[in-house]
């Protein structure tokens, strides 16, 4: 079996890159730069790279053509950005979805499946646990949830229209070396440096590991039923319930305070230039708080029953995540704060795994 990808170098690209090689698959990745420490990374697991930009039809249909399955996992996360990245953010979410499913379509290929989000369906609050049948009641409060839920929206329309195309829509991505939120927040209070204040006490959120995620994803491809959506979701619990599970761990202080959310929007607002200044991106962002008041509650029964999905308890997830996160710790000299909180880049993460 043939397969095309996208977004292979990415944090949940990489495992599902090697989750797709594990049933005996030939993967073809499409890189923008074959020459990226990254793109080799992916190479020496036994990928064929393919120069391209998920935005360019003409190198998408070049790599494309001969596959016999389509995974589409590029996009772009990131909150707190500024104007310019919101409209890469736009180009890669929005309009990488309109060429891939499209040439996909143009070429024949079969099976198609679109990584979107839960993200595409926004708020769940006063509905409970919710499923594939809940529509979206309230609008977007950030731009990447924007972009999400028009890339959603056009792997509908494929779908609509007799395409070949299955949606999975994994939850809160989480696992060791997380380049987003809860990454930097555990990294964080693994230096020691986290402080004793947060918000989104009582919001529920299904967390998911991202190695759950990657092999959710390769089921949907070989499995999953054409013109159906997956929510690849963990279990849900409050913000304040999946932050218990980080205790057990040596770290910086618990949360002792939880603040309104007008003053937690404030105050990452006046930080938001200091993590920039530093280096960082603004992970304490405005943009994190308003996703953080959101209830997030996914059931990913239909991916259970249908592909036979598993995935770790929540606190499996988070020992598994800390132990991955304080490996790397140990592993890889970091001087500096900003050093710490980072994750470790692909050139580094290959000298690690050829020195064990």
């Amino acid at each position: 079996m043939r397969v095309f990808l996208t977004g292979a170098t990415g944090f949940i690209g990489q495992p599902l890159t090697h989750a797709l090689l594990r049933r005996g698959w030939q993967v073809t990745a499409l890189v923008r730069r074959p020459d990226a420490t990254s793109a080799r990374t992916v190479q020496s697991s036994g990928v064929q790279l393919a120069q391209g930009d998920a935005t360019d039809p003409d190198s998408v249909r070049r790599a494309m053509r001969g596959a016999d399955i389509v995974v589409h996992n590029a996009g772009h996360y990131e909150y707190g950005i500024a104007a310019d990245v919101k409209a890469r953010m736009t180009a890669v979410n929005v309009r990488g979805t309109e060429v891939v499913l499209g040439a996909a379509r143009e070429l024949g290929i079969g099976r198609v499946v679109h990584v979107s989000s839960v993200m595409a369906f926004g708020d769940t609050a006063g509905h409970g646990v919710v499923d594939e049948t809940f529509v979206r009641k309230r609008p977007p409060v950030t731009h990447y949830e924007q972009t999400k839920t028009e890339a959603h929206a056009i792997a509908v329309r494929h779908q609509a229209s007799g395409a070949p195309v299955v949606i999975a829509c994994p939850g809160a991505v989480i696992g060791p070396n997380d380049h987003a939120f809860f990454g930097y927040l555990l990294r964080l209070y693994l230096a020691n440096r986290l402080p004793p204040v947060g918000w989104g006490r009582r919001s529920p959120l299904s967390c998911v590991h991202v190695d759950d995620v990657a092999e959710g994803i390769a089921l949907a491809a070989g499995k999953g039923a054409p013109g159906r959506t997956y929510l690849l979701a963990g279990n849900v619990a409050t913000v304040e319930e999946h932050l218990a599970h980080w205790w057990s761990a040596p770290g910086g202080m618990r949360l002792r305070l939880y603040l309104p959310w007008p003053i937690a929007w404030a105050n990452n607002w006046s930080i938001e230039p200091l993590q920039r200044a530093m280096g960082l991106p603004a992970f304490l962002s405005r943009d994190i708080v308003m996703t953080a008041r959101l209830h997030l509650a996914f059931s990913s029964a239909r991916a259970r029953q249908d592909l036979h999905w598993q995935h770790r308890d929540a606190a499996v997830m988070w020992r598994d995540t800390i132990e991955g996160e304080m490996d790397l710790l140990r592993r890889h000299r970091r001087r500096t704060l900003v050093e710490r909180l980072r994750p470790v880049e692909a050139d580094a993460l290959a000298a690690l795994a050829e020195a064990r």
